[in-house]
């Protein structure tokens, strides 16, 4: 079964970088380090979070 991206249910703000780490299958925090650390450097982590917002779904119901 190959697996699907979604933004998670369990959020801080979107549920992006839950998700990327369900993913990926780390622990949510380095996602979030990860995206504050591109974010201060040159702000091109938030410009791709608000993107990744925008084109990843959310869970369905069902699926953590």
């Amino acid at each position: 079964m190959a697996k699907k991206l979604y933004r998670s249910k369990e959020r801080k703000i979107a549920g992006v970088c839950a998700g990327l780490a369900e993913y990926v299958d780390v622990d949510p925090t380095v996602i979030r380090l990860l995206a504050v650390f591109f974010l201060l450097w040159g702000g091109a982590g938030g410009l791709a979070y608000i993107i990744a917002w925008i084109m990843i779904p959310n869970a369905p119901d069902g699926v953590a």
